[in-house]
């Protein structure tokens, strides 16, 4: 029987004493991926930030691995097993590649977990470039760091906020195998926010839309596929 890896109970948050977010659930089985999209300004990225006590929880509970953490600081929730990858990368500059990766590294708790040899499977331009320092780094290799630095801290769930945006298609494309391959083949827990709906559609089978601070759909990705009119009806995309 799967088993509950992130719950989001009754979730009301936002910024200071404004809420953007209202009456928020969500669950996800251990091992599952969901692509969380909608309109800017629709509070995906204070969702991700939420389970990452980067903001104010007003009402509700957030769990992981049936524990709550609600109250825990962001690094704490990061120990417990949260790991993120934020919309600004937040690499250090004068790091090189390498040493970006070593100061995150934790051992993983099973076999087959994440080290640095691992990533540089993942991302193969990594390897080539892990002396450069971070800020010699195009936008599609800090933001492939970035991701890797999540990984080498071997959490088991993984908040990911807009990986592709400002890239190069070429550079999507690369990026976009290497997170359909986690949420498929490695064991994570995954929440990926991402404002390219057609990517967001084909990495997980699973997708939840916000508006105004609420969940509208939850369900199928296929189900968005194939109905455009639905698609453009809760997020403005898809009707030709």
């Amino acid at each position: 029987m799967a088993r509950v890896a992130l719950e989001l109970d009754a979730v009301s948050a936002g910024y200071g004493e404004t809420v953007v977010l209202e009456d928020i659930g969500l669950q996800l089985e251990e091992g599952e991926t969901i692509s969380l999209i909608g309109r800017n300004g629709v509070g995906k990225t204070t969702l991700l930030a939420t389970v990452m006590g980067h903001n104010t929880l007003h009402g509700g509970d957030v769990r992981l691995h049936g524990k709550t953490i609600a109250r825990l600081a962001a690094h704490r929730r990061n120990w417990a097993g949260l790991g993120y990858v934020p919309q600004e990368r937040e690499i250090f500059p004068s790091l090189t590649l390498k040493e970006n990766l070593e100061v995150a590294a934790r051992p993983g708790a099973r076999a087959g977990g994440w080290t640095l040899d691992k990533v540089f499977a993942l991302f193969p331009r990594l390897a080539e470039r892990q002396g450069n320092r971070g800020n010699q780094l195009s936008g599609g290799e800090q933001q492939m760091l970035a991701i890797a630095r999540a990984l080498i801290g071997n959490p088991s769930v993984v908040l990911m906020d807009e990986p592709s945006e400002g890239l190069a298609p070429v550079i999507v494309e690369e990026l976009a195998r290497a997170v359909k391959r986690l949420a498929t083949s490695e064991g994570l827990t995954m929440i990926l926010v991402e404002q390219n709906t057609r990517l967001a559609l084909d990495i997980s089978p699973r997708t939840a839309v916000l508006d105004r601070g609420r969940i509208v759909y939850d369900g199928l990705s296929e189900t968005l596929k194939r109905d455009p009119e639905m698609l453009h009806r809760l997020i403005g995309v898809g009707k030709k």
